[in-house]
């Protein structure tokens, strides 16, 4: 590192002095992952500091982004901020992280971490970047890990993996957790300050030199926690709190038909009062956040946590809850389902989000197969050749011989299907998002009933 170059951690300099460092470049930055929350952090970074080198171990990421185009779509405004930062020279890409790790002062790891087929954690990546830093690591770098992780994973395995590869003592460089707190679509938005910042390392050091970073990055509060493992409580504990809410809201979904109610509109109402916030049910929770965090949570601890647990199995029952409801109102009709027609719309995770991981259209379609059904499955944005599932043109499923429909993600295209050209169908509105039909169709909407 040329010697204009800076560190941050255990410096014995002034913390305004720092500051200024890190605004003006003299604090180099590398950022390990460039995926959909990785990329645009690095470009924030590189719009602060002016000096970061994003890391990719695919090489096509990296020869985008060094040509100046952001292999991520639906991200309003990444496109133009990354062709002006490699244009001016403010960010650029490598596929090597030990290169850009013998540079770099500061090491922000947004890898990907899931889970194992047997649902426990899987921090391959995480691992894999970590031992890539250590071997660059100098006395004064500062690692901040923003990828999800079970609590406990900064300083009972990133630490110590740290110190083993990089032959460093404890007290020469810095761990901190800052979980990334963004949502797809809204990515820059969400990184430059849409909601406070949560840092907190290993050390008390590691955690002042993390907040020095994110006060300069971030234009809302940043938050400072008494260590790394709460901060990363903080992360999975979002995800928590969602994911047994929306469990509640989809219990009361299954219940509504003994109810003989609206149970979205009881629950709406229920929301005016200031200590009731009920999510609304749908299809069921997909993505790489929700399904996921409980398992890192539950792998870490002896304590049961069967409220979570049945959160988990009631979200991931509402697939089946779904097909359920199909096939009963089929028959009503006269039409077994191993003898129907079905058009399944949306196979992501979220609308506008090309995303499948964990998505519930996936068993949900697999479910009607499996019960002898012929689907056609529709997704306007998803790429045909790395679909789970044939897809099919919305234009190209046969009207005439259709059955039945099943709305599982409620993509902006579906807003134009003219249901009135579609012979009686039986619809199963899992988004509460399909308009009104004429009276040939029987349409049940979850939470809601006949509609």
């Amino acid at each position: 590192m040329s010697e204009e170059y800076i560190r941050l951690y255990g410096i014995d300099s002034d913390q305004e002095e720092q500051r200024i460092a890190l605004t003006s470049g003299r604090v180099p930055v590398a950022v390990y992952g460039l995926g959909k929350m990785g990329l645009p952090l690095a470009a924030v970074y590189a719009e602060l500091t002016g000096n970061v080198t994003g890391v990719d171990i695919d090489s096509s990421v990296v020869d985008r982004i060094n040509a100046g185009v952001s292999p991520v779509t639906g991200e309003p405004g990444l496109d133009d901020l990354i062709a002006s930062l490699t244009a001016e020279g403010s960010l650029e890409a490598v596929d090597t992280p030990t290169v850009a790790a013998a540079t770099a002062a500061v090491h922000v790891v947004i890898v990907p971490t899931t889970l194992t087929r047997d649902k426990h954690p899987d921090l391959t990546a995480l691992e894999a970047a970590v031992e890539s830093i250590g071997a660059g690591l100098s006395p004064g770098d500062q690692v901040i890990i923003e990828s999800t992780v079970p609590p406990g994973t900064c300083g009972g395995f990133v630490k110590p993996l740290l110190e083993r590869v990089s032959g460093l003592s404890p007290d020469q460089f810095g761990v901190a957790f800052c979980p990334e707190r963004t949502s797809s679509g809204r990515a820059l938005e969400d990184i430059r300050g849409a909601y406070p910042k949560v840092v907190g390392g290993v050390d008390d050091e590691s955690t002042r030199v993390a907040r020095l970073i994110y006060d300069e990055l971030s234009n809302n509060d940043v938050i400072t926690v008494s260590d790394a493992t709460t901060a990363e409580s903080v992360k999975v504990f979002e995800g928590l709190y969602r994911d047994v809410n929306i469990a509640l809201a989809n219990e009361l979904a299954q219940i509504r038909d003994d109810l003989e109610i609206d149970v979205v509109e009881a629950i709406m109402v229920a929301n005016t009062q200031p200590f009731c916030d009920i999510h609304l049910p749908g299809a069921g929770v997909g993505g790489h956040c929700i399904p996921y965090y409980p398992y890192f949570v539950f792998d870490r601890v002896k304590t049961s946590m069967p409220l979570c647990q049945t959160a988990r199995e009631t979200n991931d029952s509402m697939p089946q809850f779904l097909v359920s409801k199909l096939v009963e109102r089929l028959a009503a009709h006269e039409t077994a389902i191993e003898d129907a027609t079905v058009v399944v719309l949306g196979l992501t995770y979220r609308p506008g989000v090309a995303e499948v991981r964990a998505s519930p259209a996936i068993p949900l379609v697999e479910t009607l197969q499996h019960l002898g059904a012929r689907v056609f499955v529709v997704d306007p944005i998803l790429d045909k050749a790395t679909a789970p599932f044939p897809l099919t043109a919305l234009e190209e499923v046969p009207v005439d011989d259709l059955d039945g429909a099943v709305l599982v993600t409620n993509h902006d295209e579906f807003a134009t299907i003219d249901w009135t050209s579609y012979d009686s169908l039986v619809c199963i509105d899992g988004r509460d998002a399909l308009p009104d039909s004429s009276a040939k169709h029987d349409v049940y909407v979850v939470g809601r009933g006949s509609k």
